[in-house]
């Protein structure tokens, strides 16, 4: 692209300018975006690589392994029958008359040693074990949730941080341009065939292009930031690829069946699989358990030693106040449990069929962009410019037709980095190695 702010009589001027545009914008540019492309020719960051990288350091993950290995320990343990008590003591020790405080004196006194054993029912300690095992299970579907959350989160920092990069750039472009501007507004009022008017208006312009593109730059190294809180590694790395934001992995002919797997909806399942357990465990409940107690007795030696065996057995006298209420506690739990888990079935399905149609909409308002609003843009640039070179049209003009342009393309920018923040959280719903499953749904056919 190339263009001159003199009029046709002094074309050698004009092809200096020419030449001064083809030689100092890429230059210049390249300079600007050093630091953001300094390390791609040795080890690009692409978005497959971010997203290993953030789940391999993730802490939390951890975390969920561990709690996976606390409740099967506990299940181990919860399997098991309690723990024998041992029982000691001193059975009708004389306290007055002439054997006070003797052990031996009185034939009925005894010291006293025994073992108790609660005789839990079999099934309560499956019941019991198998409660411990369903939150294992829980904590590896939380698991499975926080890896998609964690992959969907890197994915969004990583497109936030390319499409800065590329707005700075145009908006790097708009800059160099806008100097160059200055400089044949001011070339122009030397040579008698401009005004001062011109000048200021190119330095105003330029002013606001430096302004943009200050805030700009604050959400490129705001988005290296927390592109790197996900990767742990140096923010300066360069980001390899583009991202094809035209797919998802999701089958939207059986949405509802999809989803029925996300990972949240797991978690509820797991849960509700616990209160089931929980209430199978309170009906178990309502048959009591046996102890078991053997203890040996010492008497004096003129006496003879004994055993006693002895059995305890609950009372449950009051039943349809405690246990058949706790029971029904129970279910009603369960019952809660399956009503959370379908209400939050029904919204998640809602939403993703929301955000499918705003990527859906969202596509072609870029491909709209990409086909018609830009290249419109650039013509009437050009228009404005052959008119300014033949003296019909003022730099005034020139200048509102480039800030025109610029933001045609920083606007489509912006609606390709919504649409891919969008595609993300579409795209990882589900981990990658379980969302590799499901179908892939195109929109390449959909596009124009």
């Amino acid at each position: 692209m190339s263009f001159s702010f003199r009029a046709p009589m002094f074309a050698h001027h004009k092809t200096k300018l020419y030449t001064q545009f083809l030689v100092v914008i890429p230059v210049a540019i390249a300079f600007v975006l050093t630091p953001l492309y300094v390390n791609a020719a040795e080890s690009p960051l692409t978005l497959g690589n971010a997203q290993h990288l953030a789940v391999a350091r993730s802490r939390q993950l951890i975390a969920q392994d561990m709690a996976v290995t606390a409740s099967r320990e506990m299940a181990a343990a919860a399997g098991q029958l309690p723990d024998p008590i041992l029982r000691a003591g001193i059975d009708n020790l004389p306290v007055s008359g002439p054997d006070r405080g003797s052990l031996t004196g009185d034939f009925m006194t005894m010291r006293r040693i025994g073992v108790m054993q609660e005789l839990t029912r079999n099934d309560k300690r499956q019941l019991r074990a198998e409660r411990y095992d369903r939150l294992a299970d829980k904590s590896l579907a939380e698991k499975s949730s926080a890896i998609a959350a964690i992959q969907r989160d890197t994915a969004v920092a990583w497109l936030d941080r390319y499409y800065a990069e590329r707005m700075a750039a145009v908006v790097t472009e708009q800059s160099i341009q806008a100097k160059l501007e200055i400089e044949a507004a001011e070339s122009s009022y030397r040579a008698g065939r401009g005004n001062q008017a011109d000048i200021f208006a190119a330095r105003s312009a330029l002013s606001m292009v430096d302004d943009r593109q200050s805030e700009i730059l604050r959400k490129v190294r705001t988005a290296k930031t927390m592109l790197s809180r996900w990767t742990g590694g140096d923010p300066e790395l360069a980001l390899a690829g583009e991202p094809s934001i035209e797919k998802i992995r999701l089958d939207l002919s059986a949405l509802d069946k999809s989803l029925a797997h996300h990972p949240q909806i797991a978690v509820l399942t797991r849960q509700t699989e616990i209160a089931e357990t929980d209430a199978r465990l309170a009906e178990a409940n309502k048959k009591t358990d046996w102890s078991v107690e053997v203890a040996f007795q010492q008497r004096g030696p003129a006496y003879s030693n004994m055993v006693s065996v002895g059995i305890s057995l609950p009372f449950q006298w009051d039943q349809k106040n405690r246990q058949d209420r706790e029971l029904s506690s129970k279910l009603a739990m369960v019952e809660q449990a399956k009503a959370e888990r379908d209400e939050t079935l029904r919204a998640h399905v809602a939403e993703t069929k929301a955000m499918i149609e705003e990527w859906q909409t969202d596509l072609e308002r870029c491909t709209r962009y990409e086909h018609e609003l830009i290249p419109l843009a650039k013509e009437r640039t050009q228009a404005i410019l052959g008119a300014y070179r033949g003296g019909k049209s003022s730099l005034g003009d020139v200048l509102a037709a480039r800030r025109n342009e610029t933001d045609v393309r920083l606007q489509a920018l912006q609606l390709q980095a919504d649409t891919a923040r969008l595609w993300a959280q579409l795209n990882f719903l589900f981990p990658v190695d379980v969302q590799a499953t499901y179908p892939t749904q195109s929109m390449k056919k959909d596009m124009p």
